[in-house]
């Protein structure tokens, strides 16, 4: 399996609506013929949020120095004032201004402010990451040729997340934690639910996923919900959760950490990206069991190489899955056995030829 880790935790502090420059080895290099300035707007949270900010940017920067750009000088990102669309235009015209018209955005609440931007600065590109433009009132796709719009297969990733968990635990039951009921975390609740039941039915396990294990908060933001809802899943013996829930989950991590330090075993599975780190409480073990991962860095560093190839996909909407590695489960997976890994290394093997189809879909499945 081919899946890369999150790297380096970036920790910076922003003001919002101030454009600032990266630091990184090689920043005060010449630059590289054909290079080009590559700006990028952060949506809510910061760029040390170990999620879609810092995997984004962490790509950005990951992709232009692979191909020699200037750090400090070639690659720069925003932080808004706040969440509206105006809000994010306002920064991509600061971009604009300042000479970035290769701009990144990361998430679905850009997809009305893209929609205008790419009509806009015409002569700009723009990648919109885990979203689509569209207009407020009209949710058709409009990617223009300025444009490329990038998702993910998160069923897929929940589905291997699903198959380590079940195969891991053996027995026993689990829950789910979800933000918003959004496609983007409905798709991972679906595809950890046929995991386990393939694991069920295929690799012996006995794992079990209620109704009432299965939880949508409303939110990303609210961690005491999110400690809250885990803390009542914990007590019904739910074992391990998986959390596709931003602040939210990370509630539900503090919740499991509380309760391995007074002697209980519980687990939380991660999402986005590997999220080990979160749930270290000492000794560097950690309550995070593994994380269904989405390669958000290796988008955003994609499309950067890829503008430098004279090759960007505009009007495209391209899917990264198991085919083209673009989820999958940590490197490192300390929590699991080594019969785990093989057993999820396995089943990815299957799904990235074609055997296993995951759905998309919910069907009849929870929520």
């Amino acid at each position: 399996m081919k899946m890369k880790k999150a790297g380096l935790v970036l920790s910076m502090a922003l003001a919002a609506g101030t454009i600032l420059g990266a630091c990184g080895k090689g920043g005060d290099t010449k630059d590289a013929k054909g290079a080009f300035k590559v700006g990028m707007v952060t949506d809510s949270g910061t760029i040390d949020d170990k999620s879609f900010n810092q995997g984004t940017w962490e790509g950005i920067q990951a992709g232009a120095k692979d191909l020699g750009f200037n750090l400090k000088q070639d690659t720069k990102y925003l932080k808004p004032a706040g969440e509206t669309e105006a809000d994010y235009l306002k920064e991509i015209g600061n971009l604009n201004d300042a000479g970035f018209q290769f701009i990144i955005t990361p998430g679905y609440k850009f997809e009305t402010a893209i929609n205008k931007a790419q009509d806009k600065y015409k002569d700009d590109k723009f990648v919109i990451i885990d979203g689509t433009p569209h207009t407020a009132k009209d949710f058709t796709p409009n990617v223009k040729d300025n444009t490329v719009s990038i998702f993910f297969a998160e069923h897929e990733a929940g589905y291997l997340a699903g198959i380590a968990t079940a195969v891991q635990l053996k027995t026993g039951d689990v829950g789910f934690i979800g933000g918003m009921e959004i496609p983007a975390v409905q798709k991972y609740n679906w595809g950890f639910q046929q995991g386990i039941k393939y694991a069920n039915e295929k690799l012996g396990t006995s794992i079990s996923l209620k109704a009432n294990n299965v939880v949508y908060s409303g939110s990303f933001t609210d961690k005491a919900a999110g400690q809250q809802i885990a803390a009542q899943m914990y007590d019904r013996g739910v074992k391990a959760i998986f959390t596709a829930a931003g602040g939210v989950g990370q509630g539900a991590i503090t919740e499991a950490k509380n309760r391995v330090a007074s002697g209980k075993e519980v687990w939380v599975v991660g999402v986005d990206v590997d999220q080990y780190a979160d749930g270290v409480y000492k000794d560097n073990k950690s309550i995070i069991l593994t994380s269904a991962m989405k390669g958000v860095a290796k988008a955003a560093s994609d499309m950067v190489k890829a503008e430098k190839d004279k090759k960007f996909p505009g009007g495209q909407t391209l899917t990264y899955d198991a085919k083209n590695d673009g989820i999958g489960l940590p490197k490192e997976n300390p929590n699991l056995s080594s019969d785990t890994i093989t057993k999820v290394n396995d089943v990815f093997n299957k799904i990235k030829s074609g055997e296993i189809v995951v759905a998309s879909e919910r069907g009849s499945l929870i929520k």
